[in-house]
């Protein structure tokens, strides 16, 4: 039986990713020991240095710019494993998700509101109901997308378009502040462990993902019907309902991504709350090694696709690059990436690597006869 060929000469999906996060490590260490140890830069900060300093809240945390990268990409990583699943099932993206987010966080902070106190309770209420609301709108994209039969990006423009109008009625065009322990420490620290909450909770949902594809047949389904969905009903599978799954568990990395942002800033501003995340998230599924028009997917690559993205921008703002140019710095090599990770220069590449090998072996023989 012959086996599937893997890709960039053998190697796996995830290479792309893994290479664009070596290459990010590479040029940071290069330039960390020209300031150094060649300029001598005084007072000079490596990239990579992590140190335990006092918060605000006078507790022991872990800072740097690694940690930056770790947790600053949080939102973004949770919201691209949503992501991963519904380009595998439905051959396009979600370009609402900031706008769903902007939803699911004014829900989250109406709830706490309206509450006299906020207790863990409480804000266990308040997320379940963002879940809700956040799967709702997730279901009339996927309704459009898997009954409608609809292209996602063209669906989920309605929402893109007036989302965070909505978020902006739901508090009655507000923007009100969360004042409580529990909501810093869901944004920032947990007083006694240094690591920042995002990141328990990027780890949390990564592992959730890894047990429900572990335990049910859910990727093999999603995969099958991104390939072939004509084929996967032939063979039992529902193909409607495993595209609207894919969208109704997106609504919870949503409601995730939205509680997060809003628990960071202490409060609720539809209008730059997540923005423009939709575009880096699916930057991160291509980075990822993922394929746009659906099918073979990897969660894990999805992930680091997303820690590329925000250690590109550290970097760069590192770099004392302006925040008018980063994006246009970001652009480029982003562009670059996904070139080289395309079908085109991937099919070039293996046959570049088949040609090399079989040289290698005509030279092995002719120096064996």
């Amino acid at each position: 039986m012959k086996k599937n060929k893997r890709s960039f000469g053998g190697l796996g999906q995830l290479t792309i990713p893994v290479i664009a996060l070596a290459l990010l490590i590479l040029f940071n260490l290069v330039r960390d020991l020209i300031f150094i140890y060649y300029l001598k830069v005084p007072n000079y900060v490596s990239f990579f240095s992590i140190e335990l300093t006092k918060n605000n809240m006078e507790n022991m945390v872990l800072a740097g710019n690694l940690i930056s990268i770790i947790n600053g990409a949080s939102e973004l990583a949770i919201l691209a494993m949503g992501m991963t699943l519904v380009t595998a099932a439905c051959g396009g993206q979600d370009i609402s998700v900031g706008a769903a987010a902007a939803i699911a966080g004014s829900v989250f902070v109406k709830v706490l509101k309206s509450s006299s106190s906020i207790t863990g309770v409480t804000v266990a209420i308040a997320f379940v109901c963002a879940c809700i609301v956040a799967m709702l709108f997730s279901s009339f994209n996927g309704t459009l997308v898997a009954i409608f039969k609809i292209q996602p990006m063209i669906a989920t423009l309605i929402l893109y378009t007036c989302g965070r109008s909505i978020a902006y009625w739901i508090n009655g065009g507000a923007t009100p502040t969360v004042d409580s322990p529990l909501i810093t420490a869901i944004g920032g620290f947990i007083p006694g462990i240094p690591v920042p909450t995002p990141v328990l909770i990027v780890i949390a949902v990564a592992l959730l993902f890894k047990l429900i594809f572990k335990f049910t047949s859910l990727e093999l389904f999603t995969q099958s019907v991104g390939i072939n969905g004509s084929a996967a009903r032939l063979n039992g599978i529902n193909s409607t309902f495993i595209k609207l799954l894919s969208f109704i568990i997106l609504g919870v990395c949503v409601a995730f991504s939205g509680s997060i942002g809003v628990s960071r800033l202490g409060l609720i501003n539809h209008e730059t709350l997540l923005i423009d995340i939709e575009m880096d998230t699916i930057l991160a599924v291509a980075i990822g090694g993922n394929s746009l028009g659906g099918g073979k997917f990897k969660i894990g690559g999805s992930i680091i696709g997303a820690y590329v993205i925000q250690m590109l921008t550290i970097t760069l703002y590192a770099m004392k690059v302006s925040s008018t140019d980063v994006k246009a710095y970001k652009a480029i090599v982003i562009i670059l990436l996904v070139v080289i990770g395309s079908p085109v220069v991937k099919a070039k590449f293996e046959k570049l690597m088949s040609n090399i090998r079989r040289s290698g072996q005509s030279i092995s023989m002719k120096g064996a006869q």
